[in-house]
Order: structure tokens, then sequence, then C-alpha cells
């Protein structure tokens, strides 16, 4: 019989790249989808919202493994759940999804709701599999180019990232979801950590754009919580193999370094 697998969030950053990986092997692939999609030959797509809790039971019945990628900036918590408890009523043997390093230790809203999403998974009753992964290179990008807008950069002091690639995540994910639940795997992320200032400086360097950069402090405890290193994790994880410079690279266009 073959093996059916959902991926929501198909359609993101992160599901373009697990897709593809997952499938052959007779292995019926589906996607569930805020929007309507045509068919295509190796996908079935299913409509619905997770937030809102629409369409996703036709979605998850007669699936064997789920492979929750949806995400965005708020409602994290209430996708997961929803899926979560349709994963259960449809019997699914499998519940794997996607959340942040440091879920559980920094206080910003983003963060508890992906807390909050691991423990509906983990509390459904279907067998799981939760990845942390840092930010990705793609989220750097968008946030040093948005920076360097600016005529003089600020940068926080202290702040401190390991960001991944989305393509060795991607890799990883699929792994996952073609072995057997494993729970909480080590988390994953690049292998370099770097200072908020040396990412914007190689952005900038790799784009040929000049900017002065001003220090400044973070306040509160969200500023606390980075300085301390709490959005880090060092030992015991997964290691991407892309480093920013070599995403830079790509995407720029430009060496860096």
């Amino acid at each position: 019989m073959a093996h059916t697998l959902l991926v929501t969030g198909g359609t993101g950053r992160l599901g373009t790249l697990v897709t593809p990986l997952l499938r052959g092997g007779g292995r019926e692939i589906r996607v569930l989808s805020r929007r309507p999609h045509a068919p295509t030959a190796d996908t079935t797509w299913f409509t619905g919202d997770l937030r809102a809790d629409e369409g996703i039971a036709p979605a998850v019945d007669g699936v064997d493994t789920v492979v929750h990628l949806a995400g965005g900036a708020k409602g994290d918590d209430v996708a997961a759940a929803n899926l979560a408890r349709a994963a259960a009523r449809a019997g699914v043997r499998h519940l794997l999804t996607i959340s942040v390093v440091a879920a559980d230790r920094m206080p910003l809203g983003y963060f508890t709701a992906k807390r909050d999403a691991e423990r509906a998974i983990a509390d459904s009753g279907v067998p799981w599999t939760v990845l942390r992964a840092a930010q990705f290179h793609d989220l750097v990008l968008m946030t040093a180019g948005a920076m360097a807008k600016l005529p003089v950069v600020p940068v926080p002091g202290g702040l401190r990232f390991q960001p991944v690639d989305a393509r060795d995540v991607a890799d990883r994910i699929a792994e996952l979801a073609l072995g057997a639940p494993a729970g909480r795997v080590p988390d994953m992320a690049g292998p370099r950590v770097y200072g908020i200032g040396e990412l914007v400086r190689g952005y900038l360097d790799a784009t040929g754009k000049r900017r002065l950069m001003l220090p400044v402090r973070l306040p509160g405890g969200v500023g606390r919580a980075y300085r301390a290193g709490d959005n880090l994790v060092t030992e015991g994880i997964t290691v991407g193999t892309r480093t920013w410079e070599d995403f830079l690279a790509e995407r720029v266009g430009q060496p860096v370094g």
C-alpha cells in the first residue's frame, strides 16, 4: 500500500523545498493550501485554513504522515492544535512539525506560539517529531535588506544568531518524514554564530553598499535574553553545511569576505 504524506505550508519557502524530496517510491503526496490549485500529476491539492479550522479533515483522511510546515507571524499555536485534533481523529501515524530554536526560552510572542504549537502536537496522541531550526538565511537577508535602506543602520549590541540554510533544513525534514516518529530531535542551526553587525556588514559588502552602523542597546527582557544567548544552541545540534557567506554569494552574486 502506498505511503500517503500531507504537507502543510507546501507553497512556502520550506515547503517548496521539502515536497519534491518526498516524491517517489510509490508515495502519494498531498498539499494543503489556503488557495485553490489546479491538479498536478504528482500532487493532490487540498484547500483549507488551519487557523480557521476549515478543510483539514478531508486533507488528513487516509494520511499516514503529516509534515506540518505552515507558519506565520501569529496563530501558529491555534493552527497546530486544529491540525493535531484532526490528525488524531483520522488515525494519522506520524505528525512532524518544524519549530524554532529556543521556543521555550525567548520572551516573544512568536516563540511562545511555537512552544504552544509543539505542546499541542505532543499532547495529541499522534506519534510525533519536532525539529527546531534557527532563523533561515532568507529571513536574515530580508532583515538586512530592510535595515540597509536606512542612512544609518542601528546595530543592537549583543545580538547573535546562527542562521541556517533552508535547503539544509529541507533535507533533514524529508529524512525525518520518511522515518519513524522520533519526538524532539536535535535542534538544527548553521555552521557559524554571527553578531548582528557581522550579518549586516556581510550584506553591505556583498551588495556594494556603504552605510554608517550605529551601536544601540536593545532594552528590556528581550534584550537581556538575546545578550545572554538564550536564542542560541551550540551543543547537541544538527549543523547545516551552508554559511551566510555561501548564501550571499549565491543570492547576491558577489563573494563575501
